[in-house]
Order: structure tokens, then sequence, then C-alpha cells
């Protein structure tokens, strides 16, 4: 019996030591990686009579000019009323030095590139883009870079890689693949 419990006591401990260093090893990997925290998207309680249940939903661009109105509760929807009609265009005047930073361009295009390595998917906007996500296909490994004016994605396997490159200097965004 005594041998039976000493046996049972090794088993446990050379078994909790094996999880723990799995568990270290996965820990570390997965801290060396690089991804964008996830985007919030807008409720839909502020755009009742559009609302979409679609992760790929792009809420539209605001106008620059919004009429002001007075604040609603979100258990009442507003009744349907046509569109406002488009402001004249403000005559141009003098440029002025800009005291605050400039407005965030509006997102781009959600584009995603499916290569033997894994997939990509960028945000392509105007003048710039973002990683939204990669991941690796089955048996290929990662990595990431990211520069001002670039981002490089590359899935490695063995002797085997795919490049996703986004550049946008001076440009719009355009993305390469690259096997090699």
């Amino acid at each position: 019996m005594r041998r039976g419990l000493l046996h049972a006591g090794a088993w446990s401990l050379a078994t909790g030591a094996a999880v723990t260093l799995s568990w270290w090893g996965v820990h570390t990997v997965m801290a060396g990686t690089a991804y964008d925290p996830p985007r919030a998207l807008p409720l839909a309680a502020e755009h009742p009579e559009g609302a979409v249940s679609s992760s790929t939903h792009r809420p539209e661009p605001e106008p620059a000019v919004r009429p002001s109105k007075p604040s609603r509760s979100a258990a009442a929807p507003e009744p349907s009323r046509k569109p406002p009609k488009s402001p004249k265009p403000p005559k141009p005047r003098d440029p002025a030095p800009r005291t605050s930073p400039p407005a965030k361009p509006p997102p781009g295009q959600v584009k995603t590139y499916s290569t033997d390595g894994g997939r990509v998917v960028f945000d392509l906007g105007g003048d710039a883009a973002t990683l939204v996500s990669a991941s690796p296909a089955t048996g290929w490994s990662m990595q990431v870079w990211k520069a001002p004016a670039w981002i490089r994605v590359e899935f490695t396997s063995g002797a085997d890689r795919v490049s996703v490159f986004c550049a946008w200097h001076d440009r719009a965004p355009r993305v390469d693949v690259t096997t090699y």
C-alpha cells in the first residue's frame, strides 16, 4: 500500500511539473507575439435603424456638419425621417495655422490576404494601413514587423517563406505577397 502511494505521489509531482513547464513555454511564446488590441465597434443603440450583427460591418462616415439634436434615451427609438439636405459648401478662406492635430481619416477597406502560410487582414485607408489580424496556417510560424510607413508579416515553415508586405509611403497603401 505504501509503495502504491509513493508511486501515485511521484506521478502527481511529475505531471504537475510537466503542466507547469508547458504553461510557462506557451506563455513565453505568446507574450512575444505582436497582436494589435481589438478595436471597439459602435453600439447598436447608436444606430438603431441600421443595426447589423456582422463582424465585417463598417459604419458609414459621419457627415462633416451635424445638426444638433436633443439627447434621446436608448430605449425610445427615433422615428424614421428624411435625410437632411446637404449644406452649401463653405467659401474658401486663407489657411490658418492648425492649433490641434488633424482629424483621423475615416477607416478604409478591410481586405483579407490568404496565403499558403496563413491569413493576413489589413484595414487599408486612403493614406495609411492598419494590421487587423494575422494568423499562421497549421505547421507555419509567423513574425510581424511594423514601421511608420509599412507593415510586414512573414510566415515560415522549414525552408518555405511567405511574406505579405503593405507599404504606403507617399501613396495609397499597396500590398505585395511574395513566396520564397
